[in-house]
C-alpha cells in the first residue's frame, strides 16, 4: 500500500509499505477515506520531538470504513464508517475509567513507533486499530468524513481547552494562536457558554476563520493586552486558551488572564522550563494547566454535533491532496505558504 513514511528530519516520503494485518482478536482494519496532517505532525517533522524510527507511517486523524475486524469484535461491522482519537485506548483501566482515555495503561499514540515498538499511523491507504471496539466511533449518517476527521482530535482539543480552562456563562476568554486547534476553541469556548471570545493570531487568514466562527479577532502586532483589559474593566481575561505551544504563548497567557482566572495550554510543549516563575503564578491565584486531550471521551458528542450542524470546522480545511503530495505538504503547513490552514490527504487519491 501507499503510505507517507518519516525519513529523517524535514523529510517524509511517500512509498509502498507493507499492508497492516490483524495482529490481535480486537484488532480492526480500516480503508482510510481521509487523513488529516496535524500540528503536532510538525514536531517530528522538525525534529523538535526525537525518537521515531525511520520508516513509520505518519499521522493520527483518520476516518475510514471497516474492512476486517479481529474475532473479539463486535458492532464494527465490515462497510462501518467510523472515526476515533488519535490514541487507542481499552475503557477499563484506571485512567480510562477515570476519564483519561489518553493515558491509557494499554494504549498507543497512532504514528509513532519507536526502537521496533509502537503503531504505525493513518497516512496511508490502510490502518490498523487495535483496542478497537473501545477507541473507534460510528460516524452518524448525515456527517461527511471531511467533518467527523475533526472530531477525534483538533475539534476535541478545542474543548478540551475549554473545560481546562474553565470556561463558563459569561466567561471572557482569550484564544491564543489560530491554527486548527485554536479555531476549534473557539468553537469550544462559545458552546461552554463564553460571553465574549477573543482570538488572537499574526495571519490574517487565520483570523478571518476566527471572526466566521465567531471570535473577535485581535492582530498579534497590535497589542491585544489593551483590548481585552478594556474589555473587563482593566482586569483582564477569565480565561486563557493557549493552543499554540511556546514559551512567548505561555508568557503573553500569564499576562492576558486576570487574577484568579485558568490558562489552558493545549499546544505542545517542548521546551525544559515555564515561562513564568511560580512566584508570579502563586501571587496571581493562577490556574495552569495542561495536557494531552483525552479525545475518546469527547468523540461522540462532537459526531452528533457535527451531524446536527452545530459547528462546521472543515471551512478550516485549505488543502486536500493525495499521499504523493506528502512532502510538499509538510513543508507547505510548515512555511504557511499558499494560505495553508489544514491539509487533509486522500489516500484514493
Amino acid at each position: 500500500m501507499q503510505a507517507l513514511i518519516f525519513e529523517e528530519t524535514e523529510k517524509v516520503a511517500a512509498a509502498a509499505v507493507p499492508e497492516p494485518r490483524i495482529e490481535a482478536a480486537g484488532d480492526v482494519l480500516l480503508r482510510v477515506e481521509v487523513a488529516g496532517l496535524c500540528g503536532s505532525d510538525l514536531h517530528v517533522w522538525h525534529g523538535r520531538e526525537r525518537g521515531l524510527d525511520v520508516g513509520t507511517v505518519m499521522g493520527h486523524e483518520y476516518v475510514g470504513r471497516v474492512v476486517e475486524r479481529g474475532q473479539a469484535v463486535d458492532g464494527l461491522s465490515i462497510g462501518t464508517r467510523v472515526a476515533g482519537p488519535f490514541t487507542t485506548s481499552c475503557g477499563d483501566c484506571f485512567y480510562c475509567r477515570n476519564k483519561l482515555p489518553a493515558r491509557c495503561e494499554r494504549g498507543e499514540l497512532f504514528g509513532w513507533v519507536q526502537g521496533g515498538r509502537g503503531l504505525h499511523g493513518a497516512q496511508a491507504e490502510y490502518l490498523r486499530v487495535p483496542l478497537a471496539q473501545s477507541t473507534l466511533v460510528e460516524v452518524p449518517e448525515g456527517c461527511e468524513p471531511e467533518a467527523a476527521l475533526f472530531a477525534g482530535d483538533v475539534l476535541a482539543t478545542g474543548f478540551f481547552a475549554a473545560e481546562l480552562a474553565q470556561v463558563a456563562e459569561g466567561t471572557i476568554a482569550v484564544v491564543l494562536g489560530c491554527g486548527p486547534v485554536g479555531l476549534c476553541a473557539v468553537f469550544g469556548a462559545l458552546a461552554s457558554g463564553a460571553e465574549r471570545v477573543f482570538a488572537v493570531d499574526a495571519v490574517a487568514g487565520r483570523l478571518q476563520l476566527a471572526e466566521r466562527f465567531g471570535a473577535e479577532p485581535l492582530r498579534l502586532e497590535d497589542d491585544p493586552g489593551a483590548a481585552v483589559l478594556e474589555a473587563t474593566a482593566g482586569r483582564g481575561a477569565d480565561s486563557v486558551l493557549e493552543c499554540v505551544g511556546s514559551p512567548q504563548a505561555t508568557r503573553m497567557a500569564v499576562d492576558l488572564v486576570r487574577p484568579g482566572g485558568a490558562v489552558a495550554a493545549v499546544g505542545v510543549h517542548t521546551e525544559e522550563g515555564f515561562a513564568f516563575p511560580p512566584g508570579e503564578a502563586y501571587d496571581k491565584n493562577l490556574t495552569y494547566a495542561a495536557g494531552r486531550c483525552p479525545a475518546r471521551r469527547y468523540v461522540e458528542r462532537l459526531l452528533w454535533g457535527l451531524t446536527e450542524r452545530r459547528w462546521d470546522p472543515t471551512p478550516i480545511i485549505s488543502h486536500r491532496l493525495p499521499l504523493a503530495a506528502g512532502q510538499d505538504a509538510y513543508r507547505m503547513f510548515a512555511e504557511r505558504r499558499e494560505g495553508c490552514t489544514k491539509v487533509v490527504f486522500q489516500p484514493d487519491g
